[in-house]
């Protein structure tokens, strides 16, 4: 057997077992498929944002960790925080296609809607804020974007009259587009004063686990809802 003979055996095993690997290798790749992601987009003002609280320690970063921990899926839940301090309804409409843009499709796969709180503060008129808030509801509507309004009562020292026509804004939008609602989004911190910071309207590290205790169940439930349908 001759020298050349054997040198070439060996190379054409060679490339063999490298072909091999390398195909074993694609397979191993196809095989292990990347976790899915479900992101989540919570759009709000200072009470999303986690105005006065340190990193981990808002409104997003808990939810995001309350629904990892709680949701029983394979799926890693990622919850964007798209909170501006001081924005109205006015401001969130019209940042509202820039937020969504970096998502694929610019679908995220649910919004959290938390706006209107200063809309109340700066005794804003309700009509002004309906009609802000529904053109943002019908945006995300009409692009197939489920959506969870968290809703918002007035201050009380703008009277009655103004409290009725604010206060219903949610509960009317969710029942004309069909969207989920969590009524009041301060609900169990509001006025309790070692719950909230010193200014008396933006809740502590504690007082933000209190509200995420009762909004992550209705999140949880919608989302298991969305992926039955």
């Amino acid at each position: 057997m001759s020298f050349a003979f054997i040198r070439a055996l060996w190379s054409n095993f060679a490339a063999f077992v490298l072909v091999f690997a390398l195909g074993s290798a694609a397979l191993a790749t196809d095989g292990a498929k990347e976790p899915a992601t479900v992101n989540i987009l919570a759009f709000g003002d200072s009470l999303t944002a986690g105005y006065g609280l340190g990193p981990g320690d808002g409104f997003t970063d808990q939810l995001e960790v309350w629904l990892n921990s709680n949701m029983k899926t394979d799926a890693t839940i990622k919850v964007t925080n798209g909170g501006v301090s001081g924005d109205t309804t006015s401001g969130g409409r019209s940042r509202l296609d820039w937020s969504l843009a970096p998502f694929k499709d610019g679908k995220p796969d649910l919004v959290i809607l938390g706006l209107g709180g200063n809309d109340g503060l700066r005794g804003i008129d309700p009509a002004v804020t309906r009609d802000n808030m529904d053109a943002m509801v019908k945006t995300l509507t009409d692009r197939d974007i489920p959506v969870l309004l968290l809703g918002m009562l007035a201050p009380p020292n703008l009277g009655p009259d103004y409290a009725a026509i604010f206060d219903s804004i949610y509960k009317d939008l969710s029942v004309k587009y069909g969207v989920e609602l969590y009524p009041f989004f301060l609900d169990g911190v509001a006025a309790i004063p070692e719950l909230n910071q010193p200014d008396g309207i933006h809740p502590t590290k504690e007082g933000v686990t209190i509200i995420v205790s009762k909004v992550g169940p209705v999140v949880q439930a919608y989302l298991t809802s969305l992926d039955s349908e």
